[in-house]
């Protein structure tokens, strides 16, 4: 008959837990302090190897040990976790986050909103010159010769779109 310590746990023999446990804790509580908080491994330990001895007749002795100590540690991490009430903090002890606050990206993506439909309402060669200029980072010599045209058209469906531009938003 085969006297190996898997063998031994599966058939009871009381000295075979304690053997499993001096073997594998060291492992086992590696393992834990990588899925619960420090304060709780130790607890969690003791369930694992308390489940290990209620539930040695489940164990298949041909099978890895370890693998089986670690799934059995896996599972008591997640009740363990899952069983914890989240800490919550009233929100008048919440300082204001530093920089910016969600309001004024808010209204700058509303300016934004409101500038792009103002664009749309321009006529295609204001919008395009306005577009190359502002989005494109283009001088008005490198949007005549993307264009196509000649440096005073460009300055003209600039000035123009602008002007039209500021009217729109005006109103807006």
């Amino acid at each position: 008959m085969e006297t190996t310590l898997e063998f031994r746990l599966a058939a009871g023999d009381t000295g075979a837990l304690g053997e499993c446990y001096r073997e594998h804790s060291s492992a086992v509580r590696s393992y834990l302090r990588k899925l619960v908080p420090p304060q709780d491994v130790e607890d969690v330990l003791q369930v694992v190897f308390t489940e290990v001895w209620r539930f040695r007749h489940r164990f298949d002795p041909g099978r890895s040990l370890p693998a089986w100590l670690f799934g059995i540690a896996h599972n008591r991490a997640v009740d363990h976790l899952r069983a914890r009430t989240p800490t919550t903090v009233p929100l008048e002890a919440v300082p204001d986050p530093a920089g910016h606050d969600g309001r004024r990206d808010g209204d700058e993506l509303a300016d934004r909103d409101r500038v792009l439909r103002a664009l749309a309402a321009l006529p295609q060669v204001q919008r395009q010159a306005i577009e190359l200029a502002y989005y494109g980072d283009l001088t008005q010599r490198e949007i005549a010769e993307h264009l196509r045209v000649p440096l005073g058209t460009v300055k003209a469906r600039t000035a123009r779109g602008l002007h039209r531009l500021s009217a729109l938003l005006e109103a807006a």
